[in-house]
């Protein structure tokens, strides 16, 4: 933490409860987008085998963790847009 500053500055804005959810919405609709890109990929062959010269059972058992992975940060910078538009139906919902 930076010394001799003015302790707000310090501490920064403080989150309300109401940031709070819709920081948790937002990350659950990033997962819930990611799990479909995941899907997505894996119909794409993203993570399979690619014969003699892959990298064997290996690369079968953990190719949905690099999948899964792949999957996520594409969610987190902006995916297809199906974060946004669950977020925003999750968040409509929560208000009512």
């Amino acid at each position: 933490m930076l010394t001799g500053l003015n302790p707000h500055l310090q501490q920064g804005p403080q989150a309300t409860p109401q940031d709070d959810s819709n920081r948790a919405l937002k990350e659950a609709a990033i997962k819930l987008e990611a799990t479909f890109l995941s899907e997505m990929l894996k119909s794409a062959g993203v993570g399979e085998s690619r014969g003699d010269f892959g990298g064997g059972a290996g690369e079968e058992q953990f190719g949905s963790f690099s999948r899964d992975a792949q999957a996520l940060e594409l969610a987190r910078s902006g995916g297809v847009g199906l974060a946004e538009s669950i977020f925003e139906a999750m968040k409509a919902r929560q208000d009512e």
